[in-house]
C-alpha cells in the first residue's frame, strides 16, 4: 500500500506524478525482492515545511529535497527486524515515510536540465532505498545506491536525458 498526500500548493502535482511515485516504489521493492505486503507513506510538501521537519528531526534548520524516515530495520535491502512495524489491521509491513519538497524538486529539475517527473522519480527512488537500509555516507555505498536508483529510473524510461 502506497499512500501519497500533497500538502503544498506551490507546485502543481498532477496524477502522473502520483503514478510515477507508486511505480518507482513498486520497482524498488521488486528490485530488492521484498516479498511482503508493505506500506510506504509519501508526503509532498513545500520548502518551508520540509525545513521545519528537518529542524525538528535532524536539528538542521534548512530545507532539503527529500527526507526518509524508516520504520522497519533493513541493511542493504535485507530485513533485519520488523518487530512492531506491522499494521495489524491491513497486515502490511510499515516501511516508513518519504517526504519530498516539490519546490526543491522543481528547482533541481531545472538545474539538472531534466523533467520534473524525472526529479520526483529520482528523489522517490533515493528515499525508498534509504527505507530499505541503503546509505551513501561512503563512496562505495553511494555507488551501490546510484546504480540501483538509475536502474529503476531506466526501467520506467526516466533517464538523465528525460
Amino acid at each position: 500500500m502506497i499512500i501519497i498526500e500533497n500538502e503544498q500548493d506551490k507546485v502543481s502535482i498532477h496524477d502522473n506524478i502520483n503514478i510515477i511515485i507508486k511505480k518507482v516504489i513498486d520497482l524498488c521493492m521488486k528490485a530488492e525482492k521484498l516479498h511482503k505486503d508493505y506500506e510506504v507513506s509519501v508526503l509532498i510538501v513545500d520548502d518551508e515545511e520540509i525545513r521545519l521537519i528537518n529542524k525538528e528531526h535532524r536539528n538542521i534548520d534548512k530545507s532539503t529535497d527529500v527526507l526518509s524516515f524508516p520504520m522497519a530495520e533493513f541493511l542493504n535491502g535485507e530485513l533485519i527486524s520488523d518487530a512492531g512495524d506491522y499494521d495489524i489491521e491491513f497486515d502490511v509491513l510499515m516501511l516508513g515515510d518519504i517526504i519530498i519538497s516539490a519546490e526543491t524538486a522543481k528547482r533541481q529539475a531545472m538545474e539538472y536540465e531534466h523533467s520534473f517527473e524525472r526529479e520526483m522519480a529520482f528523489l522517490t527512488a533515493h528515499s525508498c532505498f534509504h527505507l530499505l537500509g541503503y546509505d551513501h555516507m561512503e563512496e562505495a555505498e553511494e555507488k551501490v545506491m546510484l546504480v540501483k536508483q538509475e536502474a529503476v529510473l531506466e526501467e520506467i524510461g526516466l533517464t538523465r536525458q528525460t
